[in-house]
């Protein structure tokens, strides 16, 4: 059965200036996560695999799509970000999919099976919510700043149309309970 729910999260934090990344032996790691990334990743696991509410949008995820790191963008944070939900869940990851190719995401996304998450860089969510809703009514910037954020994309059959809602995460200090707008 075609996937009724598709929830999307920006990987979690990544280095700034002021803090650096790391990989998780804690060696210095450009293309990784800072710690509260680390404990962002963490946090999600829980967050997905035992949902606060049995009755909210938030589900537990039978597929996970990560972004594909590839040369000129070396990323590992979406993938990094998952990998926690993945080991603890034994559900598959996907991460062959480059940043660029989100129609192809999107089109594997809609067709897997029960619910699918999906971790990808925040510049191309958006263009991810486009192709999932067919318009533009999602919020066509994800801020900078937001990394505790789920968009959910519902359906209540195979071909009715998506419905856009926002979960705020609140999983660590300074986390907002505002959704993002357009």
């Amino acid at each position: 059965m075609p996937a009724t729910k598709i929830m999307v999260i920006r990987h979690a934090e990544k280095p700034t200036a002021a803090d650096g990344g790391v990989d998780q032996k804690g060696k210095a790691d450009k293309h990784n996560l800072i710690v509260r990334g680390w404990q962002r990743a963490g946090a999600l696991t829980q967050f997905f695999a035992n949902p606060r509410d049995p009755n909210g949008p938030i589900k537990r995820p039978a597929m996970i799509f990560a972004t594909e790191p590839v040369t000129g963008n070396e990323s590992k944070r979406p993938e990094h970000t998952v990998t926690p939900l993945k080991q603890l869940l034994g559900t598959p990851l996907d991460n062959t999919i480059p940043e660029g190719a989100e129609p192809d995401l999107v089109k594997k996304a809609t067709a897997g099976d029960g619910v699918v998450l999906i971790a990808w860089h925040h510049e191309k969510i958006p263009a991810i919510a486009n192709l999932i809703l067919q318009n533009k009514a999602a919020p066509q910037k994800w801020p900078d700043e937001r990394f505790d954020v789920v968009w959910v994309f519902d359906r209540a059959a195979p071909n009715a149309a998506w419905k856009l809602t926002q979960v705020p995460q609140l999983l660590l200090a300074g986390d907002s309970n505002s959704v993002i707008g357009n």
